[in-house]
C-alpha cells in the first residue's frame, strides 16, 4: 500500500496499468504470429508476472489471485489487441507513453509493498523493478528473444531509479506522500526522455552494429507482414 493515498485510487491505477501492460504483451504476441490463445497468454504474462514474482519473493499470496479484476483487465487487453491490432499500431506512440506511466506506477507500488513487509532499501529497489519489468522479461523469453531490458532502451534503469526514491525516503525515516509522486515522476520522465532521444546504455561497437542490423531486419519483416495481413484482410 502506498501511504497517504486512497486505496481505491491505487487499485484503479493498478488496473489501468495492468491493462496497458497487457496491450504491449498482446502486440508482441501478434508480431510473433501467435494465435488468440498465445495473445492472451502473453498479455497475462506481461501484465501480471512482475507482481506475482514480487509477492512470491516476499512470501505473500499474489494479489492477482485474490482479486479477479486484475485477471479481467489483462484478459481484456489481450482480446482488444487481437481485435484491434491495426488501430493500436497506429497509436503506438500513445501506448508507449501509457506504458511509461505503468512502469512508473508499478515500480513505486512494488517498492512500497516491499517496505510494507519491512524489507530493506536494496530489496525494496529490486522488488520495485521486478514488479515493473518482470513481465516484459518473461514475455521476451517466451518468444525466444533476449529480454529487451538487457539489450537496449532505458527501461530497467528508470524503474530502479523510481523505486530508489521511495526506498531512500523510507531509509531516511520520511513517509511523506510526496515521495511516491517524486519516484513516479523520476521513472516516467527518465523513460520518456530515453524514448524521445533514443538514449541507450553503453554497449560494444560490434553489439551496436549487430543490433542495428537486427532492428532493420525486424522492421522490414514487420512491414512485409503488415502488407500481407492487409491484403488478406481486403
Amino acid at each position: 500500500m502506498v501511504q497517504g493515498f486512497d486505496p481505491t485510487l491505487i487499485l484503479w491505477l493498478n488496473l489501468i496499468g495492468t491493462f496497458v501492460f497487457g496491450l504491449s504483451g498482446g502486440l508482441a504476441a501478434i508480431k510473433a504470429r501467435l494465435d488468440l490463445f498465445g495473445v492472451l497468454v502473453l498479455a497475462l504474462v506481461v501484465a501480471l508476472a512482475g507482481g506475482i514474482t514480487r509477492d512470491l519473493l516476499i512470501g505473500t499470496p499474489p494479489a492477482t489471485f485474490r482479486d479477479w479484476r486484475y485477471l479481467a483487465a489483462a484478459g481484456a487487453a489481450g482480446l482488444v489487441t487481437f481485435a484491434a491490432r491495426f488501430l493500436l499500431e497506429r497509436i503506438w506512440n500513445v501506448i508507449q507513453v501509457l506504458d511509461a506511466a505503468g512502469l512508473a506506477l508499478f515500480c513505486v507500488t512494488g517498492a512500497a509493498k516491499a517496505i510494507e513487509f519491512r524489507l530493506g532499501p536494496a530489496q525494496a529497489i529490486i522488488l520495485g523493478a521486478i514488479t515493473a519489468i518482470g513481465g516484459g522479461m518473461l514475455r521476451d523469453v517466451l518468444i525466444r528473444q533476449v529480454p529487451t531490458v538487457l539489450r537496449h532502451d532505458l527501461y530497467a534503469v528508470p524503474a530502479l531509479a523510481g523505486a530508489a526514491v521511495l526506498a531512500a525516503a523510507h531509509g531516511a525515516g520520511t513517509n511523506s506522500e510526496a515521495y511516491p509522486l517524486i519516484g513516479f515522476a523520476v521513472c516516467f520522465a527518465t523513460r520518456i526522455i530515453g524514448l524521445r532521444y533514443n538514449i541507450q546504455l553503453p554497449g560494444s561497437a560490434s553489439q551496436r552494429r549487430l543490433q542495428s542490423a537486427k532492428d532493420a531486419e525486424s522492421l522490414h519483416a514487420d512491414h512485409q507482414r503488415d502488407e500481407r495481413d492487409q491484403r488478406e484482410a481486403d
